[in-house]
């Protein structure tokens, strides 16, 4: 009778004890779930991959990656996915579109838009001016980044020619074609397009372009995104993984050509090769806090205020931002 009493009252405790682990989040999740598009945004978790493959984590990962961000999107609104990383219009849009069950955890991949030419002509944006401009997307991000620095050059859409094309590869075969034009396009296509043709060079970084006319955003390209109900009951697992991607972003950053061989072996870029010319340029990142909050808000404000749809009609409560 004893016996039985103990195993009751042991089994209390463990219930109490698991019902207070869930409500402080201190319960560590089986597996973090985590979503990916090939290039940039994965480029920064490779090493990640690489030594949860190993086993070497605290944490049980398992990566799922997409060459479109909608693929990404929809199994993070099913729950089927713990944690992406996704263009950073793109999670405003989710955080407009669930109510407000994406949370911010870090910008993991700043600028990666270059504008190529095969002359010397542009050393500035203002040389721009009278210039044929190919680019992939009218209406995307890359749109809405250039004509925001071309308007804070005191440049209209008067003063340049903008062509639109479908895909990177079709900006790449007319710059063959029309040398005299300069094309923009995104990591790692832009390194692909100067090894495919060695007359074209990068003549301006807009990411750089951009900081010398703001000074409270950044252009930022990827960010780290959760679902709230798994930050809320899974914190202290959120800042184990917040470690090991900024540990993660940093191998690729400090180690590119052992960085570039894992990216080709996980197919996140197609060659070793095109990864050790881009990941220089890809400007992997992993900012949190309030330098995040600052450097994306401004980012959304100032594509809300060339189309508010671009970031799902309005811009973000301020608890879109994690603040640990």
């Amino acid at each position: 009778m004893k016996k039985m009493v103990w195993v009751l009252i042991l089994s209390v405790i463990m219930i109490i004890t698991a019902a207070a682990g869930c409500q402080t989040g201190t319960e560590e999740p089986g597996t973090v779930r985590i979503g990916s598009l090939k290039g940039p945004t994965s480029m920064g978790l490779a090493e990640l991959m690489e030594r949860a493959e190993k086993k070497e984590t605290e944490l049980a990962y398992e990566f799922t990656m997409a060459a479109a961000a909608d693929e990404i999107n929809a199994a993070f609104i099913k729950g089927e996915l713990d944690i992406v990383l996704i263009p950073a219009n793109v999670a405003s849009v989710l955080y407009n579109k669930t109510g407000g069950e994406a949370v911010v955890l870090d910008i993991n991949t700043l600028g990666v838009l270059y504008l190529l030419e095969s002359g010397e002509a542009i050393g500035e944006v203002a040389d721009l001016k009278g210039r044929t401009i190919y680019l992939p997307g009218k209406g995307t991000t890359p749109d809405y980044a250039l004509r925001y620095v071309l308007a804070q050059n005191d440049l209209t859409e008067a003063d340049v020619d903008l062509q639109y094309k479908s895909e990177a590869a079709e900006v790449i075969a007319a710059l063959t074609e029309n040398p005299e034009a300069a094309g923009l396009l995104p990591q790692p296509a832009a390194s692909t397009a100067c090894m495919q043709n060695e007359a074209l060079h990068i003549a301006l970084d807009l990411t750089a372009e951009w900081d010398k006319v703001s000074e409270n955003s950044a252009l930022v390209t990827g960010v780290t995104v959760v679902r709230r109900a798994f930050l809320e009951e899974n914190e202290q697992a959120i800042q184990s993984f917040l470690k090991d991607h900024a540990r993660s972003a940093a191998f690729a950053n400090e180690n590119v050509e052992e960085a570039a061989e894992l990216t080709a072996k996980l197919e996140i870029v197609p060659k070793a090769a095109i990864a050790v010319q881009a990941i220089p340029y890809c400007n992997i990142t992993c900012i949190t806090g309030a330098e995040m909050k600052t450097l994306l808000s401004g980012y959304l404000e100032v594509l809300a205020g060339q189309n508010p749809e671009a970031v799902g009609a309005s811009l973000p409560a301020e608890d879109f931002y994690y603040q640990p």
